[in-house]
């Protein structure tokens, strides 16, 4: 018999409610309170950055980027373009499908339906912290589909009859990303036939049973431009954490936390606070953006740090969120480097920020060397500015591993790859990754990386810039 104890997630649902209610207290001092407030910048800003997304996504349904309301599917019918921008560093060669679950009454069930075994897909699991909490598809279930039963943190029972596994999330509120493989654009028939067998059901409808009660409505809060960069993200980051019970070894930091009024489902207001605590607060934002800048350029730009750092279970990350922050920062919802490993290039070979109005470059791999992928690889563009993708007259934004028949290899045997504004010539043009008249960086993706990748024996070619 399946038990389901929705007592945090009841009050924690009807406390979000509860706009009146007094904000936790402000106790710490100035000074504590800039150093509190810098470590709850890190630790929130990928929390309110998915909050963001799941508003755009699953609330706001007369906007541009709504995909389908909580617990239903939502599926892209074609491959992103420059004018999506629901978030940032989108992904481009898999179409995406959507599903924003709220586990708070019953747990959800996914069934993925089999496909050819040259198909790269896979649904990642992401709690409301960001953490990468499982996956399903090619790498951990195979391609013969199957039934998963998605679970909150207060579900308790045994595994129902036919489904395959039982995942539990930390929180109440989680996110399913599907990624399924397009081979070119003939195949987006193909690829549209597979998301209209991708299904979601509540455990309820899957058994034929009668469904919980329904969980509390939400009020969900209307994002505002600066609520990422400005004190304003402890509010959402109140408002989110009331969808998860804490975790042990967070509840010091917690604690720490709800000295300068951050409190899981508690409203927080700014107007309350005096001039000296909300310039402690801004002050603490501008430490933590000052600190991943650093970082960035120390650790990101030389790549002795990479994604698959940034991304993974609580586990993997072990504590650091100046990495998870990272990560949601320069392209939030990646993956965990079992999944896919991401190599940014943001610098050139002597150390130059990538820019395109200044500079033309290539990118050359030597013979035998390209990305060790056992599913594909692929080297998108974006756009330095607004972290997109990149507008030019071939409608083309990456290049990949299935192009491959089709680009030009050099005499030797290696391959040389165009990175610039303008067309490099019609025997270039193949090999041209248009680049936009600016700062710019391209991520190189690598689907399920051989041990060749994860034990560091391959060396990724870099950003080289050539004489205009």
């Amino acid at each position: 018999m399946i038990t389901v104890k929705p007592v945090h997630a009841l009050i924690a649902g009807l406390s979000l409610l509860v706009s009146t209610a007094a904000s936790a207290d402000f106790t710490a001092t100035p000074s504590e309170a800039r150093e509190i407030a810098k470590q709850a910048y890190l630790y929130g800003y990928p929390v309110v950055e998915m909050y963001k997304t799941l508003y755009t996504q699953a609330v706001d349904e007369k906007g541009p980027n709504f995909k389908a309301p909580f617990n239903q599917i939502g599926n892209t019918a074609m491959v992103f373009t420059p004018k999506d921008s629901a978030f940032v560093t989108p992904n481009s060669d898999t179409p995406y499908s959507f599903v924003w679950m709220d586990l708070r009454a019953e747990p959800l069930v996914l069934t993925l339906p089999a496909v050819e075994e040259n198909r790269y897909y896979s649904v990642q699991l992401i709690d409301l912290y960001t953490h990468n909490f499982d996956y399903l598809g090619t790498r951990t279930t195979g391609n013969k589909g199957g039934h998963f039963m998605i679970a909150g943190p207060d579900w308790k029972g045994e595994k129902p009859a036919n489904i395959d596994r039982v995942i539990q999330s930390e929180s109440n509120i989680a996110y399913a990303l599907y990624r399924t493989q397009l081979f070119d654009e003939q195949d987006l028939s193909k690829v549209k036939a597979i998301q209209q067998d991708y299904t979601v059901q509540s455990l309820s409808q899957y058994e034929h049973s009668s469904a919980p009660a329904s969980a509390p409505k939400v009020d969900w809060p209307v994002p505002v431009d600066n609520m990422s960069d400005s004190p304003e993200l402890f509010r959402y980051l109140n408002f989110m954490l009331g969808f998860a019970p804490p975790q042990p070894v967070e509840k010091p930091l917690l604690a720490r936390f709800k000295t300068i009024g951050i409190a899981a489902g508690e409203p927080f207001d700014l107007a309350a606070l005096s001039a000296e605590q909300r310039q402690a607060l801004e002050s603490g934002i501008a430490d933590g953006k000052a600190e991943f800048a650093q970082f960035k350029k120390d650790k990101v730009d030389s790549h002795q740090v990479t994604s698959g750092d940034f991304f993974g279970t609580r586990e993997h990350l072990k504590g650091n969120y100046l990495y998870r922050y990272a990560g949601a920062n320069m392209g939030i919802f990646g993956n965990s480097t079992q999944e896919a490993a991401y190599i940014g290039y943001f610098v050139d070979t002597q150390g130059k920020p990538a820019d395109a109005s200044k500079q033309a470059y290539i990118l050359h791999f030597n013979k035998g060397e390209l990305p060790p992928a056992k599913a594909f690889w692929s080297l998108t563009m974006y756009d330095g500015q607004s972290k997109l993708l990149v507008a030019n007259p071939l409608n083309r934004y990456l290049i990949n591993s299935r192009m491959l028949p089709d680009l030009k290899f050099d005499a030797d045997g290696g391959l040389t790859l165009y990175v610039q504004p303008d067309n490099p010539g019609k025997d270039k043009q193949n090999n041209w990754l248009p680049a936009p008249d600016g700062p710019f960086y391209g991520v190189l993706r690598i689907y399920l990386p051989t041990p060749q990748f994860l034990t560091g024996q391959w060396q990724m070619p870099l950003l080289t810039p050539v004489k205009q």
